[in-house]
């Protein structure tokens, strides 16, 4: 094993996969002469060139829509949106084609292409730039939602999301790229699975389900907890459609207390999905209600020191432990 950043592991997966198939290719604005606007394809455009590196205008429903077409054409495009905030414009197209046409097309046409880029608040980007988009694309039937925390789960779940031949949303936090973990020696392949979870940390008192950028604050909440008698066990589930809840509900039975933590609002999305599924599957084992620690309900603050409330934070998290384990 070696360690990578974030940005470095998705720029090995992309590589790979282009050298690996020759229908691959990238394509979105400042993917190439500029290296990507979070470098993750920098080096791309002069490995492969303008055919398979592809500048675009500022057109997202345009390019989203040309990918779309050249996958349906035999392609498999890796479209980047420069933040998730602007594939709103390309709603349209993912929502009523990219996520459709196979199943409209009595599975003659198929849509393998990769809509990724990063999601979630960074640092004073204010509310129409922090938009956590995982409740949009869940709730649309024939998209698959990856959103890894980690720069290992990042390479081999991105590989899997290229060689798919369903249209892939996949969430990479804007404010992880810099993280390091990680990731398998090069020429040693790893293929990660979509629609399987990953038991991060054994524990014995309290399960935390959680993704993303949260999954670092979980992490650092779960070490003070323990240093108070708290054991928690920490599931990450990876792909958010499909949802894989093996691990969750064999660690609430174990644990008998669930607490789930994103950012994205509170009403409805992946998080609140997640709690119906633990209370129908492992009602007879909890011996608490379960509980969400998630983005307060307000549209994201410009302001660092508000914006920091508004994301969950290590002591929202203790503190909703601490409720359920009935230990405040």
């Amino acid at each position: 094993m070696r360690e990578l950043r974030y940005r470095e592991a998705l720029r090995e997966a992309m590589l790979e996969e282009m050298e690996r198939d020759e229908r691959v290719f990238l394509m979105g604005e400042e993917v190439g002469h500029y290296q990507g606007a979070y470098k993750v394809s920098e080096g791309l455009l002069e490995r492969f060139g303008e055919r398979r590196v592809v500048d675009t205008p500022i057109a997202e429903a345009g390019f989203a829509g040309v990918g779309i077409g050249a996958a349906m054409a035999g392609l498999r495009p890796i479209i980047e949106f420069m933040t998730w905030n602007f594939s709103f414009v390309a709603f349209d197209q993912i929502i009523s084609n990219a996520a459709k046409v196979h199943q409209m097309s009595a599975g003659a046409i198929k849509v393998p292409i990769v809509f990724r880029g990063p999601n979630g608040a960074a640092k004073q980007v204010a509310a129409q730039h922090s938009h956590s988009c995982a409740p949009f694309y869940t709730n649309i039937p024939g998209l698959y939602v990856i959103q890894p925390s980690t720069p290992r789960d990042a390479k081999g779940l991105l590989k899997s999301a290229i060689r798919s031949n369903n249209p892939v949303i996949f969430l990479e936090g804007e404010t992880l790229y810099g993280v390091k973990g990680e990731v398998p020696d090069e020429g040693v392949e790893e293929l990660i699975p979509i629609g399987e979870s990953r038991l991060v940390r054994p524990g014995a008192d309290c399960t935390i389900v959680t993704w993303g950028r949260p999954y670092y604050t979980v992490l650092a909440a779960a070490e003070k907890l323990s240093g108070e008698g708290i054991d928690c066990e920490v599931v990450d589930p990876r792909t958010l459609r499909p949802l894989d809840t093996r691990l969750m509900v064999e660690s609430v039975k174990k644990t008998n207390r669930c607490v789930v933590v994103h950012e994205h609002w509170p009403y409805g999305g992946p998080g609140a999905e997640i709690v119906d599924r633990l209370q129908r599957e492992a009602f007879d084992y909890l011996d608490a209600p379960l509980e969400r620690v998630t983005g307060l309900d307000v549209p994201m603050p410009y302001a660092l020191n508000l914006e920091d409330k508004v994301l969950p934070t290590e002591e929202r998290v203790i503190d909703a432990v601490k409720r359920v384990a009935y230990a405040s």
